[in-house]
Parts: C-alpha cells; sequence; structure tokens
C-alpha cells in the first residue's frame, strides 16, 4: 500500500497511506527508527455516531487525499453518507517541533443536531522486540504517554473551545490473544485502562455535539522527543495555547522554502512543485536523503528502501541544485565527509545516521576476494562536488570536500583499474544486481574522475597527472564495451579466472544513458545512436503497459513472464531526456505523458509498474522517481 501523501520537518517523518491513516512514523531521524514496524499495523480513527460505528477505512467513506498547494501540509477529506458527516484534516508535522499534528474539521450533514465520537487509535512500537514498551495516562496532563529508552512520544488533542479527549485506553497489541484497544471503541465506549506494557497500543475519544448543517474543529498530536519533560513543553504549549497558528506558518514556512529558489523563472513550476516538496520530506537534517519511506514493501519484500544510497542521493541533488536549492547538497556532502571510508570510497548505502546499511553484495566472486561497493556511488559524489562549487562560492567547505572528499576517492578510482582492460576493476552495478565493469559505471567514473580534476584547479592544485592517466586510460579503452555485432553498449565485462574477457551482452537502458549524462559520447555519435535503435525495439513499450523497462528479462518483480520486464519511471523519463537532446520532441513527450499519467494526484510516484496492468509496483513514493520528473522537466525547452 502506498504513501501518496508523506510528512516530514527532516526530523520526523510520517507516511500516510490511501487511507489517510498513519503507516509509518520515523524519529528521531528521517527513514530511522520506524516506530511503526509491524507489517500491515497502522493507526486507525473511527466515528460514533446514532449508535453507529465505522473505522474510515471500512468501505463506507469516500476519500480524497492532496496536499494544500506548494506545502507538506495535507488536505483529506473522509465524507460517509450514512452517518451524514464529513471529515477534512490538514495534516503536518511542526517544523519547530518533532510534531505530528492533525487539524481536523467535523461537518454535521444532517438536518439535525448529532452527538459525535471521534476515535483515535495509535499503535506504535518503539523497542525491537515490540515487547518492552509502555503506554499510560498522565492524568495531570491529560496525555497518553508511550515509551521505552530515550524515545518519549506524547499523545493528545484539544477541540477549538480547549475541550480535551474525554475517554480513552490503553492496551496490549496482537499478543496474548488480545487484537487491540481499537476494538474497544466500536460500542462508542472507552475502558480508561490507565497502563499497559509489553507490545501496546492506545485510543482516546473526543466527544462534541455538533449543530445542525455546522461544524466543529478540533487538533490531535503526537509530539516526539528523547526526552519526556521536554515533551511535556511542548505539549503544554499545544494544550493551553492556540494551535491554530502552528498550521498557518507550516504552510508559510513550505511556501518560503519554495520561494527561496529558482522556481519564480522556471517555466513548469506548476508540474514539479509536488516532486519537489516530496524528496524535501526525505531529507534529513543531518544530510541524508532516503530512497524512500514507504514501508509497505516489508509485505513482499526483505527490507526497507528507507536507506540513503549515494546513486539516489546524487539523482535527487541534480535536479534541486539547478533550481537553487543548495542547502541539501550541502549537507549530503557532509554526510559523506563522514562515511567515506579511509580507503576512499563510498559504501553500498547507509542508515540515516551514518551507519552502513544493509547489503547483498559478497566480498568474494568465483573465489576471489572484492569489494562489495558500486564504484559509480564514489563517482557521483565527485561529480556532485563539481556541480555544486560551480554554483556556489565557499573557499573553506571547498577546500574540505577536496581534501576529504575528492582527493581520497579520486585516488581510489584512480588506482582502481584493471591492467587486463584498462577499465575500472568490477563493481556491482546500478542495479545492484550483476558483479562487472558495466557501461554505466565506466561512464560515471569518466565524469568522476574530470569532476576530481576540475575541483582540484578550482583549489589551485596541479598534482593531478595520475588522475588524467587514469582517465585517458580509461577512454581510450572505452570502446570494449561496445558490441559491434549487435550494434549497442553492452551491460559489462568480467575477466574470468582464464584472463579471458566474458562479456554480458545484455541490452540495458543504462549503457545508453551512462554514455549519456556523463558525457562521455555525443548523441549523434554511431554507436550511441544504434545503441538507441536497439533500446527502441527491446525496452521500449515491450507490453500491454507502455513505458521502458531497465534490461531484458528483468524479473524483478515481475509478476507476468511472458514480458520482459516492469516499465519504471526512471528508465522511461530516461529515454524522454535522450529524445530530448536528439530533437525527438514527439517521443519525447510521449514518454513524459505516460508518466505522468501514473503520477498520483498527490504527486507521489511509484518505482515501477505491472507490464500487464500497470499496477504499483515497488515502495510509493520513489524518491528517484520523484527526481527524474524535475530533471525532464528541466531538460524541457
Amino acid at each position: 500500500m502506498a504513501r501518496p501523501i508523506v510528512l516530514s520537518n527532516n526530523q520526523i517523518f510520517v507516511g500516510l497511506d490511501e487511507f489517510g491513516l498513519v503507516n509509518d512514523f520515523y524519529f528521531p531521524y528521517v527513514g530511522l527508527d520506524n516506530l511503526i514496524t509491524e507489517r500491515n499495523c497502522h493507526h486507525k480513527i473511527g466515528i460514533f455516531i446514532n449508535n453507529q460505528f465505522s473505522w474510515v477505512n471500512d468501505g463506507q467513506w469516500q476519500i480524497n487525499l492532496e496536499y494544500i498547494k506548494d506545502s507538506l501540509v495535507s488536505r483529506i477529506t473522509m465524507e460517509n453518507e450514512n452517518l451524514k458527516v464529513r471529515l477534512t484534516f490538514n495534516d503536518y508535522t511542526d517544523p519547530d517541533f518533532n510534531s505530528f499534528i492533525r487539524h481536523v474539521v467535523i461537518d454535521n450533514l444532517s438536518d439535525q443536531a448529532q452527538s459525535i465520537k471521534i476515535f483515535f487509535h495509535q499503535v506504535f512500537v518503539l523497542s525491537n522486540e515490540g515487547r518492552g514498551d509502555t503506554a499510560m495516562y498522565v492524568p495531570s496532563g491529560n496525555y497518553i504517554y508511550n515509551y521505552r529508552d530515550k524515545k518519549s512520544l506524547i499523545i493528545s488533542g484539544k477541540f477549538e473551545d480547549g475541550k480535551s479527549f474525554d475517554q480513552y485506553s490503553t492496551g496490549n497489541y496482537h499478543i496474548e490473544g488480545k487484537i487491540g484497544t481499537y476494538v474497544d471503541a466500536e460500542d462508542g465506549e472507552l475502558s480508561n485502562n490507565p497502563i499497559e506494557h509489553a507490545s501496546v497500543d492506545s485510543t482516546i475519544r473526543f466527544s462534541k455535539t455538533v449543530e445542525a448543517n455546522n461544524q466543529i474543529q478540533l487538533d490531535y498530536w503526537v509530539i516526539a522527543n528523547q526526552k519526556k519533560e521536554n515533551a511535556e513543553k511542548i505539549h503544554y504549549n499545544y494544550l493551553f495555547n492556540s494551535i491554530e497558528s502552528r498550521l498557518d506558518y507550516t504552510i508559510h514556512y513550505w511556501k518560503k522554502w519554495l520561494e527561496n529558489s529558482n522556481l519564480s523563472d522556471f517555466k513548469y513550476k506548476s508540474d514539479v512543485t509536488k516532486n519537489l516538496l516530496i524528496i524535501k520530506a526525505h531529507c534529513d537534517q543531518d544530510g541524508s536523503i532516503i530512497a524512500s519511506g514507504d514501508s509497505s514493501i516489508l509485505n513482499y519484500g526483505r527490507d526497507y528502501y528507507a536507506y540513503c544510497w549515494p546513486r539516489d542521493a546524487f539523482f535527487a541533488l541534480g535536479p534541486l541544485l539547478k533550481l537553487g536549492f543548495n542547502n541539501e547538497a550541502k549537507q549530503f556532502l557532509r554526510f559523506c565527509i563522514d562515511t567515506i571510508t579511509v580507503h576512499g570510497y563510498m559504501q553500498h548505502k547507509y542508515l540515516s545516521d551514518k551507519a552502513i546499511g544493509s547489503t547483498w553484495h559478497p566480498l568474494i566472486n568465483n573465489n576471489q576476494p572484492n569489494l562489495a561497493i558500486q564504484e559509480d556511488e564514489t563517482a557521483v559524489v565527485l561529480i556532485l562536488i563539481r556541480n555544486y562549487f560551480k554554483l556556489n562560492s565557499d573557499k573553506n567547505f571547498l577546500e574540505e570536500c577536496y581534501k576529504k572528499l575528492v582527493i581520497p576517492a579520486a585516488n581510489f578510482m584512480a588506482s582502481f583499474i584493471d591492467p587486463e582492460t584498462g577499465l575500472p576493476h568490477p563493481s556491482y552495478d546500478l542495479w545492484e544486481e550483476k558483479f562487472l565493469t558495466s557501461t554505466y559505471t565506466v561512464s560515471c567514473v569518466i565524469e568522476g574522475l574530470r569532476s576530481a580534476i576540475e575541483v582540484a584547479l578550482m583549489v589551485g592544485d596541479t598534482n593531478y597527472s595520475h588522475w588524467q592517466d587514469a582517465l585517458d586510460q580509461i577512454i581510450k579503452n572505452f570502446n570494449l564495451l561496445y558490441d559491434e555485432t549487435n550494434g549497442y553498449f553492452i551491460k559489462g565485462i568480467l575477466i574470468d579466472q582464464n584472463h579471458q574477457i566474458q562479456r554480458d551482452t545484455t541490452l540495458d537502458i543504462s549503457s545508453l544513458i551512462g554514455p549519456f549524462i556523463f558525457n562521455v559520447l555525443k548523441t549523434d555519435s554511431k554507436e550511441m545512436l544504434s545503441t538507441l535503435k536497439q533500446v527502441e525495439v527491446n525496452l521500449k513499450n515491450t507490453s500491454p503497459a507502455g513505458g521502458v523497462i531497465r534490461y531484458v528479462n528483468d524479473k524483478y518483480f515481475l509478476k507476468n513472464n511472458q514480458f520482459k520486464g516492469n516499465p519504471w519511471i526512471v528508465c522511461t523519463l530516461w529515454l524522454a531526456k535522450y529524445y530530448l537532446a536528439v530533437n525527438k520532441i514527439n517521443e519525447a513527450k510521449q514518454l513524459i505523458d505516460w508518466s505522468k499519467s501514473l503520477m498520483r494526484p498527490t504527486g507521489a510516484v511509484s518505482e515501477q509498474f505491472d507490464a500487464l496492468t500497470r499496477q504499483e509496483i515497488g515502495v510509493n513514493p520513489l524518491v528517484w522517481s520523484e527526481s527524474s520528473f524535475v530533471d525532464i522537466f528541466l531538460s524541457l525547452k
């Protein structure tokens, strides 16, 4: 299930599903930890009117999800014709405090006054095992307190007249035969059980009589902090002061963030604003940019996408930099300074606290030791540094990046050369599947070494001849990756134990796009045009779904094996960008329109789509997909 609404203040991150329910709640980093870690576990919202109860996800509600224009503030409407009630939510994370707030307008659509009870259920998992948590009612502040170790959550709320919730219940969740306290709400009354420990949840009730064809307003909040005392200060601030100003302030905060860029001169501003905000939501204040906060992939996959891949971060930051969003790139470069290895390469992926992320890349291949890296993820950091300092004059930071990132990374890449091919040693490809010297990675390394030399000149260092020598050698041998017989750049090569070159002749969209975006060959060169032709025949519109697949016989999440693979947004917009470069405008626009048709109204877009049905597959939103839309509109003239 996707997260069509994501909210963030770059420390706390909340993902809402198609019903407007909380399914992901990350703290104290964007992407770490997810305090809702059980599969298919989410918070619930229910309404009790005239002895009738309904959960908002029980099929009785008409639900519409969108954002308030130019902000990371939701506008969600839920209407129940039978109960004659409409709920309108403005959800946001407070820019100044680690709080998730739901401002709710409750409209009585009946011609008679109605007694309305609204229930908010929450289930947090603060301990790794979900067994050492506590949920308790605190009467002095009229709030529910969830805690474990250094995680403290305060849950409360109030009507516009200051009246808070009138009933509560804490209990066990999915252990010892207990389902959860939300069941307690379905008769309209809660038990007021004041405390429970182990795997816990809680429910609170707000009650009010609403006059005929009238409305009331309330605010519900979850405050996260490492200390109870600090969370309490925020709670009392909300409780005893007007909270309406926080909503207005948050809307203004996001509009101001957008205004601080070059967007005012951007022709396609209205097309990409939502994408930009979703990208920003995935940025942590300490520099990490996670691929996606959507944890629903755990229902059919092995792990989250809530990691920082240098590859994904690079593609996210490129369009941001061009539009004048500089701070995110600077924070990420500081993240890289803290995470680059002493040997000068970046690891496969990272957690948002800068620890190494999980991997499936072994340290041995064909009985030979190897690095468990994707070398392109080291090269892109150098490209980003060059691009950043072309736009920003910050001498001290430039010298720091040169010393701590450029020199070690460029030295590593210049030495990481296979003497038998003159090309970079094998590493894992950008799809994280194949161990080989791939066309894409080689292209990226070429641009990375060029970037290192440019930055050296920026700081006045002329001691880069070893980088230039390595660059010249790689460029000289680049033609080893072109297959004259088939007429395209292949996925890559690998030297076997007999010192023979083994060629992986798989046609891969990245083998066209790598030489293109990293400026290895001109778009109208014989080799590039021939590769483009093969891509058009074998990767474009290969199934009823349309779009562009990654490579021939891509089995990742493929349900219908009669097709060559599922179409990806990234791949489709990559080809559209190439079309624009060779002046195939109509072909480009067809692919752009195809991609836009699969975007949700909130701007959220998935990783890939079923080859037959166009059903969303993978996480949604995926930052790489979001940034691809911004990038393609930057390419339009």
